[in-house]
């Protein structure tokens, strides 16, 4: 037996000095804690510790003897009474809410749940299994153990950044130059030649799908469909287990310092509005057993159930001061301790909520607001859930970027050949002003986006009408019927060489949109090379090919798709002007005679409010300037070439083409001022224009 001492209410979680272990853990309601001990793998409990102190509701106990790698977890007392939301089993063993590591995987058994499940009251039954046997044990884990050497985030701000979705596995799993051992890991995503490729690109942010452990397999499945994406997360300080390749937590930050060596900065995809627990049917892990009342936002009318405006179960309830906690606790973690740079935030409306209503005054938005360590990093929201008034693109405050699904459903319109866009496709490209532009929120804060991980990738954005996800075992229910595809003339892959050219002009254009426009461009992983998931719309549950990104697959089409890409990212970078932080106010600039934007059309005239209006208008383009040049940037989404008249700009003479995003015009070609050129179907060209 270890001998013990009262310890400390503070830090939560476990923390080793070198003589023992002090740990913490939170429970308003709880009426008995034990801290039970296993053997290295947790295969076997060795010693059960009561924690007799607790003060503020956090319990705690130091343990004289113990070291970084001990295995451990709880048992956690109390009222069983469901109906008055009091879930407390101490059959159920649980892991630790802070703990940094996990060890053992988790088996979906019936004993991880806390009532059994083949009694007819369901969730109101009680279960007497143990369920150690089956689920993850914590692990004590020895701080500072790294060298970061003179490591630091790159901070890239959000004018200068090109942001890259991607998926830990995913990106890396079918890798040929990467050690085997090493594909679909941290340490994959840290090789060279991974990092080298992003660098090569031009990509400044690499952000990353869940990497909080989430435990992909469920329910025993033998179909191969399992939580892919991780979007049900369970611990906030663990990483994944599945992505360490050699079992160390230090993976993690080995790969964020490889990855800051080429200057490219680690974005989390974050899961604070609901955890894998789910709803009252679902296991009981950790947060349900700890103290259910406190750690989820329970029905008002009746506690048996939950408020819920994710869709997954059961809100976390960030209105409880622990629960904040926990949360602000675990983001400054992963900045302080692993150095990554910013967070995405999923469906962060769900986190700002006061009484099931979004409001800027949320606790959550006043916390980061203030905190020395967050507000110096990324903070990207998903603007929505599916709660009420849920949609909340725009409302989020200053220092804040969120993902436009507006800029995205717009632009995909436009180059489909939709009448009536030109005018909200302008206001897109813009900056989206409509949205963002008030209380001194800068053009950044749209986050700019045409595909993402959550429905059509880039080719099949342009080879599909109809999602095709019969993969997903759900008889093509799932995933979104609104994609606004179009399959270019034919569904799926063809032999046709007219539509594989149409639908390669159109994947062209839609990048080159992606990147003049104004505002902060993110590209899904894998789209760079035009790669195609078979039409599937939502892979969440594909850990296979489908989602992986298949290097070895690409073929001469796809090299040359992804230079273009890069000479996209390049060109934007040289070009500055996506660099401004300001709106667009259509006036003339301080110290200079031209408006700081203009709108021109075929005929070499500025957009007048009829051409706003006409719905059967495909093209148009703007033109910006600064000190030394003005960019003029021209789309024709018709399905036919456009004389275009150059308009009559004074004071500029160097004109020259530097994108044709169809390929037909000499990029090296000097243009002369009001001279008309012949702008091709579903392209986007840009001019450079100097003095």
């Amino acid at each position: 037996m270890h001998k013990t001492s009262s310890g400390k209410s503070y830090p939560l979680g476990s923390c080793c000095d070198g003589n023992g272990v002090n740990f913490a853990v939170f429970s308003a309601n709880a009426k008995k804690i034990e801290l039970c001990l296993f053997n290295e793998n947790g295969s076997e409990e060795v010693e059960r510790i009561e924690l007799t102190e607790h003060e503020n509701h956090i319990w705690h106990i130091y343990v004289h003897g113990l070291c970084a790698g001990q295995v451990y977890g709880y048992r956690v007392y109390g009222e069983y009474k469901p109906a008055e939301g009091k879930r407390f089993n101490p059959n159920k063993l649980l892991f630790d809410p802070y703990g940094k590591k996990l060890v053992g995987k988790l088996i979906w058994d019936k004993a991880i749940f806390g009532y059994d499940l083949d009694d007819p009251l369901k969730d109101l039954s009680y279960s007497e299994l143990d369920s150690a046997p089956y689920v993850p044990k914590s692990v004590v884990v020895a701080d500072n153990d790294f060298d970061w050497e003179d490591d630091k985030a790159p901070q890239v701000p959000f004018n200068k950044s090109v942001i890259y979705e991607a998926h830990v596995k995913g990106m890396t799993k079918l890798a040929p130059k990467i050690e085997k051992a090493y594909r679909g890991k941290f340490s994959g995503a840290a090789s060279k030649s991974s990092a080298n490729y992003l660098k090569w690109l031009g990509i400044t942010s690499v952000e990353l799908l869940p990497i909080h452990a989430f435990f992909a397999e469920k329910h025993n499945k033998d179909d191969g469909i399992h939580n892919y994406w991780g979007y049900e997360t369970f611990s906030y300080f663990s990483p994944e287990q599945s992505y360490l390749a050699c079992d160390d937590i230090n993976e993690f930050k080995q790969m964020v310092k490889a990855l800051h060596k080429e200057d490219i900065e680690v974005i989390l995809d974050v899961v604070f509005n609901h955890t894998g627990e789910g709803n009252q049917l679902g296991p009981t892990l950790c947060y349900r057993g700890f103290d259910n009342e406190s750690y989820y936002t329970l029905n008002p009318d009746n506690k048996r159930y939950y408020y819920d405006s994710t869709g997954c179960g059961a809100s976390f309830n960030l209105q409880h001061p622990a629960v904040m906690t926990l949360v602000m606790d675990s983001l400054r973690y992963w900045v302080k301790e692993m150095h990554v740079g910013g967070f995405r935030f999923d469906l962060a409306s769900s986190l700002s909520r006061i009484n099931e209503t979004f409001t800027q005054n949320s606790g959550f938005l006043y916390a980061i607001r203030q905190d020395e360590t967050l507000k110096k990093v990324k903070l990207i929201a998903e603007p929505w859930d599916l709660g009420e008034r849920g949609y909340q693109l725009g409302a989020f405050p200053p220092g804040w970027a969120e993902w436009n699904d507006q800029y995205r459903d717009v632009i995909r319109k436009f180059w489909k050949g939709d009448e009536g866009q030109v005018g909200l496709f302008a206001s897109r490209i813009s900056g989206s002003s409509d949205i963002f532009g008030y209380n001194d929120r800068k053009i950044w804060s749209s986050i700019n986006y045409v595909t993402s991980h959550d429905g059509f990738n880039l080719r099949d954005l342009v080879s599909y009408n109809t999602k095709h996800n019969i993969a997903n075992g759900e008889n093509n229910r799932d995933g979104s019927n609104n994609n606004n595809s179009w399959n270019s003339g034919e569904e799926g892959p063809t032999k046709n060489k007219e539509i594989i050219n149409l639908r390669q002009k159109r994947a062209k254009a839609l990048m080159a949109t992606l990147f003049m426009s104004f505002g902060t461009p993110m590209i899904l992983g894998g789209d760079e090379f035009y790669r195609t998931m078979f039409g599937n719309n939502n892979p969440y549950c594909q850990d296979n090919t489908i989602s992986w990104l298949a290097w070895e697959a690409i073929d001469k089409d796809g090299i040359k798709f992804a230079k273009y890409v890069r000479e996209l990212i390049r060109l934007r970078k040289k070009l500055k002007i996506f660099e401004r932080a300001d709106f667009f106010s259509g006036k003339e600039a301080e110290n200079s005679r031209y408006r700081d934007i203009v709108w021109y059309g075929e005929k070499g005239k500025e957009f007048s409010s009829s051409d706003w209006h006409d719905a059967t208008k495909k093209a148009c383009s703007y033109c910006v300037y600064d000190d030394i040049r003005a960019v003029l940037c021209i789309f024709n989404a018709n399905s036919v070439v456009v004389n275009w008249k150059l308009p009559d700009i004074s004071g500029y003479s160097r004109w020259k083409i530097r994108l044709d995003s169809s390929e037909e015009f000499d990029e090296t070609q000097e243009l002369g001022a009001r001279k008309n050129i012949n702008i091709p179907a579903w392209s986007v060209v840009v001019i450079e224009i100097k003095k």
